[in-house]
């Protein structure tokens, strides 16, 4: 009904947690609060969540307006989401961690931008287009925002649980589940390319 699948709803909810990887950012926001910047749990959801669904529909206009079709854009996006993997396995730093801090909040920049609704997320979102349905991935982008409240609401709580070495394990863990799913995207994206070309 209205095109709702719970397989691809997880699919698609797996994909944006390894994405905006908000239990790896966990020592970010922890010395972000060091420095005294404050973070608003539910200003910082609300404002992810609108801003990647304006660009999960906005997205196909851009495309359009420069003539570029979603199977392309998938297999570019699936290229970002590959390199993103390899910074989360390897530990090195591309998308994070780019931006002056600001006076008093942090809500804004860094914590929802580049950190939560990035550049790997737009890419991501766009990307999840060619594979599932809009209803689902609405409802993966939201079941994360709720996560993403519940991570920065309880954070000395999250860093006590998951510890130092936790936080390390499930970053890598979750940068190979990125490494299989951005090869998928790109074979399945390919055959439709050279499938329209010949």
């Amino acid at each position: 009904m209205f095109g709702l699948n719970g397989v691809e709803i997880v699919s698609a909810f797996l994909v944006l947690f390894a994405i905006i990887d908000v239990t790896g950012s966990v020592p970010i926001f922890l010395n972000l609060r060091s420095k005294n910047k404050i973070i608003h749990p539910t200003k910082a959801a609300l404002y992810s969540f609108f801003i990647l669904l304006l660009f999960l529909f906005v997205g196909d206009v851009i495309l359009n307006l420069f003539q570029v079709d979603v199977s392309s854009f998938a297999v570019a996006g699936a290229l970002v989401i590959l390199i993103i993997s390899i910074e989360m396995i390897l530990g090195v730093e591309i998308f994070k961690n780019d931006n002056p801090d600001s006076d008093g909040s942090s809500t804004l920049v860094p914590v929802v931008f580049p950190l939560i609704a990035g550049p790997g997320t737009f890419t991501t979102l766009i990307s999840m287009r060619a594979e599932f349905h809009i209803i689902n991935i609405i409802i993966a982008v939201a079941l994360n925002m709720v996560l993403v409240f519940a991570v920065l609401r309880y954070l000395d709580v999250v860093k006590k649980l998951m510890g130092a070495s936790g936080i390390y394990i499930i970053r890598k863990f979750f940068g190979i589940i990125l490494m299989a799913i951005s090869i998928r995207l790109i074979t399945s994206n390919m055959s439709a390319l050279i499938a329209s070309f010949s």
